[in-house]
């Protein structure tokens, strides 16, 4: 599950420290996250992990995760939505959840409820298979492996 959209924050420092040439109204995602946390622990205390996606962004969470927890991780329909960039981008106020699939879709309703996250959706599965590895599959149901993280992370700035 993941909070709400993702790569707001990296993608508003890229372009206020670059000179792109790109005119965007694009805004940081900074948001408090511990009254999130606690409607989320209202609801169930079936969780696996809450991680706060700020450095590095969603993808570098999710790689973290499997390789630690020795399981695979398969993201639906990403790659056609968002494309990869996003998922290693610096997202200041959303929180990356890993919950049992029978508490999940409970969590997701709290989520929307929640000021800073209305658009919480689950982005993905745990599987067995893929041990260490973040698997995407595609909207036309091919798969790919998202490329393991990379270079420098966007540095903290707060």
């Amino acid at each position: 599950i993941v909070t709400g959209d993702i790569g707001r924050h990296g993608c508003t420092i890229l372009l206020e420290r670059e000179d792109f040439g790109i005119d965007a109204d694009v805004t940081s995602d900074c948001a408090p996250l511990w009254n999130t946390v606690k409607a989320v622990m209202d609801t169930t205390h079936d969780l696996h992990v809450i991680r706060d996606a700020t450095r590095g962004g969603v993808g570098t969470v999710l790689y973290e995760i499997a390789g630690q927890s020795n399981v695979g991780i398969r993201l639906k329909g990403v790659c056609g939505m968002l494309g990869l960039e996003p998922l290693y981008l610096a997202c200041e106020g959303r929180l990356v959840i890993m919950a049992s699939k029978k508490e999940a879709e409970a969590i997701v309703e709290t989520l929307k409820k929640c000021p800073y996250s209305a658009n919480a959706a689950i982005i993905g599965e745990v599987m067995e298979e893929e041990a260490g590895r973040v698997i995407m599959e595609t909207e036309i149901g091919t798969q790919a492996l998202l490329p393991q993280p990379g270079g420098e992370l966007l540095p903290r700035i707060c």
